[in-house]
């Protein structure tokens, strides 16, 4: 039964819409798909300042402070970055190539493997010394992943003509934008879109971008909220869904909320039954291996843990929620005095997200003695030691990070407890970001191999934060397998995946260990300075601007100027 004071007719109205023209959209050639999203990138560039400025405001401050640097890339930029991926796939398909280059697909060790960036000639460039590797399930040959991938646009029939329903995100600008392509051109579907209340003021910006799919009826934008949703979501025109949020957002759709709920879960009768992705976040781990670390290592990895924790005020599915690092080295003491330095150091900015007051106050009731390290809600929690602390148990979605301290005399003891403490305590299995100076790694190979073949995450950062994982397009983004609607934790399906790959595991993420050019001391040479998206870069506004319009309309004369820009970080 709908709510007495609920409106349907606009929601009826856009879904009828859809699957009037749901038809014509799966019938559309390879052509006109290439077309459609190369008319998207000029609007995404034009809309680019309004849609990071919005953002910006929304959250307190002005589009020319340093930390709007966020709304560009988890913004215009991420978003024009995930067209691109596509582009680049479809193009390669149009020209009658396999999707995937000579070489990506090996075996190794009995296990399938993937190289998917870099991917095109800028890539090498942008983002030098960044890698991304896509591990296949176990059993799942070479020859297989070729011939699955990009399926949809190699088997005639492959894509049915349906309508989905996307919950949209209320954090990062993208979300629902990448979530819209992923299911016009992944599974050939025509999409509703119903905003997130929290964000709900993107949807003019979004409607400029999809400006020509929302013309030909394939794309269509609504507001509202849990009543709203609900009433989609049961709603007969709608044939799958995908959600991101969280984990009870999805029971509340598939089980319900009344007092039948645990009966309908245990006798797996759900409400809803129809084909359901999601992306549901978790409590997100940054572990921390020790190695031979430099003054400036130091100085350089706590900007980098900050970042992966005060990004979006760690209102991210992703953000580090606990600190892994080593009891006896003494390093870990240095480590968290940068990471103090950096935290007190920061312009303040509030926590905006809905209920970010209550669960940091769950926090501090937990912890009365946390260090508050700034007049907003940064905490510090530095030495967790009960498996039942809120900080390891809930995602907190807001900017307090807990530090847990394991035991392990060598870099490859530490690693056994550090894997076993993030798959078996950790709730969550969407990323996971690991910190490892390249002689470690090299001295205990085996060792950090192991940890990364047993790591349950569907993607995992070595030297990067593991959300550089979703602004790539070309690495499939999701939890790690296994969940099921009764047990959802992170999530099911991957999304983003412009190769279109099957049978993922895993994604590895690697970034150089320190920038350009200290990384030839390091071991890990590359051009790459300190990325743009770090909170402390001074740049890091003016880059990420020049990047989106790159990206959009790539030139090798509009090289020089990032680059300038990105060596003043």
């Amino acid at each position: 039964m709908t709510s007495p004071t609920l409106d349907t007719i606009g929601l009826d109205r856009a879904l009828n819409e859809l699957r009037h023209n749901a038809r014509s959209w799966t019938a559309a050639s390879l052509a006109e798909r290439i077309g459609l999203l190369e008319r998207l990138l000029p609007r995404i560039r034009d809309t680019a300042a309004d849609l990071a400025g919005a953002g910006a405001r929304a959250k307190g401050y002005e589009p020319d402070s340093p930390w709007a640097a966020e709304d560009w890339t988890g913004g215009p930029w991420a978003l024009a970055q995930h067209v691109s991926a596509r582009l680049h796939v479809l193009r390669r398909l149009a020209a009658g190539r396999a999707p995937l280059p000579e070489g990506a697909v090996r075996e190794r060790d009995g296990r399938t493997r993937v190289t998917v960036f870099p991917a095109a000639a800028f890539d090498r460039l942008l983002l030098n010394g960044y890698s991304a590797e896509v591990r296949i399930r176990a059993g799942v040959s070479a020859d297989q992943v070729r011939r699955r991938a990009a399926a949809p646009y190699r088997r005639r029939g492959v894509q049915h003509p349906g309508v989905a329903l996307v919950l949209g995100a209320g954090n990062v600008a993208s979300l629902t934008a990448t979530d819209i392509l992923h299911k016009l051109y992944a599974e050939g579907q025509a999409v509703l879109a119903k905003m997130n209340p929290v964000n709900a003021y993107l949807r003019p910006h979004f409607e400029r971008i999809f400006a020509e799919f929302i013309e030909r009826g394939w794309v269509r934008f609504v507001d509202g909220g849990p009543a709203e949703g609900a009433y989609l979501t049961a709603h007969d025109d709608v044939d799958s869904l995908h959600v991101t949020g969280s984990d009870r957002t999805h029971d509340a759709i598939v089980w319900g909320t009344d007092e039948h709920a645990e009966r309908r879960r245990a006798a797996d009768t759900p409400l809803v039954d129809k084909p359901f992705t999601s992306e549901l976040g978790g409590v997100s781990p940054c572990v921390v291996v020790p190695g031979p670390w430099s003054r400036a290592d130091f100085r350089y990895q706590a900007e980098h843990i900050v970042t992966s924790k005060m990004n979006n005020s760690g209102h991210n599915c992703i953000a580090s929620q606990v600190l892994v690092v080593p009891r006896t080295w003494d390093g870990t003491e240095r480590l968290l005095e940068e990471i103090r330095r950096v935290l007190h150091a920061l312009p303040s900015r509030t926590d905006y997200y809905p209920g970010a007051d209550r669960r940091l106050g769950a926090v501090l009731a937990a912890h009365p003695r946390a260090e508050r390290l700034a007049g907003d809600g940064r905490i510090l929690v530095p030495d967790i030691t009960d498996h039942d602390d809120p900080l390891l148990t809930e995602e907190v979605f807001a900017s307090a990070l807990g530090v847990v301290r394991l035991p392990g005399e060598t870099p490859a003891q530490f690693l056994r407890h550090a894997t076993d403490f993030c798959n078996d305590v950790l709730p969550g299995t969407l990323g996971a970001t690991v910190i490892v100076h390249p002689r470690t790694e090299r001295a205990h190979s085996e060792a950090f191999a192991s940890a990364l073949d047993e790591l349950r995450y569907g993607t995992i950062g070595v030297n990067s934060w593991s959300a550089v994982g979703f602004l790539l397009g070309y690495t499939p983004w999701g939890a790690h397998p296994g969940h099921t609607r009764q047990a959802i934790g992170s999530g099911t399906g991957f999304v983003n995946n412009a190769f279109m790959l099957t049978d993922v595991e895993k994604t590895v993420v690697r970034a150089p260990f320190a920038p350009a050019p200290r990384g030839l001391l390091t071991g890990s040479p590359s051009l790459s300075p300190k990325p743009p998206y770090y909170v402390t870069s001074r740049t890091g506004l003016t880059t990420v601007e020049r990047v989106t319009r790159f990206t959009t309309q790539p030139h090798w004369a509009r090289l020089p100027p990032i680059l300038s820009s990105a060596l003043r970080a």
